[in-house]
C-alpha cells in the first residue's frame, strides 16, 4: 500500500554496513544488542514514546553497496543529540508500506527484505524503515511495519 509519510526526526544508534559477504546480517543484531544492553532508550531526549525505528539510509547507491543503520525512537527534534548517538530527519515523501505478522525470531522481518530487494519498485534509497511497536512486543506473535521511499 502507498502512503505519504509527513517528516520525523530519529535519534539513536548507527552502524554502516552492506549486505556484501553476510557482513549486515551481524552488524545489525549486533546494533539491537548494542542498544538494548546500554540502555540507550531510556537515554534518547525527548521521544515521543517506545515505538523502535529501524532505519537503512545513506545508500552509496542501492541495496547491494553499504548503508547505515539507525536502531533508535523518534523525537521531537534534534537539538539535543546524546554523545555517541545519531539524529536524522525522515523527510516527507511517498512509501510502500509492507504490513508483517509473525514470528520474528522466524526470520519474519528479513525475509520480507529478500523480496524487497527483487521486486520492481522504483526505490529512492534515501530512507527506508522498519516500525517496531506495541504490537511487537511478543516475537512469536508480532506485527512489523516496513516503510520504503519510493521515486
Amino acid at each position: 500500500m502507498k502512503i505519504q509519510i509527513q517528516s520525523f526526526h530519529i535519534i539513536g544508534l548507527a552502524v554502516r554496513t552492506s549486505n556484501e559477504g553476510g557482513r549486515a546480517e551481524k552488524d545489525i543484531p549486533a546494533l539491537w544488542s548494542q542498544f538494548f544492553g546500554d540502555g540507550v532508550l531510556a537515554k534518547i531526549p525527548n521521544r515521543h514514546d517506545d515505538t523502535l525505528y529501524c532505519i537503512y539510509t545513506d545508500y552509496e547507491k542501492d541495496h547491494t553497496l553499504p548503508y547505515t543503520t539507525i536502531l533508535g525512537c523518534r523525537v521531537d527534534n534534534l537539538e539535543e543529540i546524546p554523545e555517541g548517538m545519531t539524529g536524522l530527519t525522515i523527510e516527507d515523501g511517498q512509501y510502500q508500506q509492507y504490513p508483517l505478522k509473525g514470528n520474528l525470531n522466524d526470520g519474519l522481518v528479513y525475509n520480507k527484505w529478500k523480496e524487497i530487494w527483487q521486486s520492481p519498485l522504483e526505490r529512492l534509497f534515501s530512507a527506508d524503515f522498519e516500525v517496531y511497536d506495541h504490537r511487537s512486543t511478543d516475537p512469536s506473535n508480532a506485527e512489523v511495519d516496513i516503510f520504503i521511499s519510493l521515486r
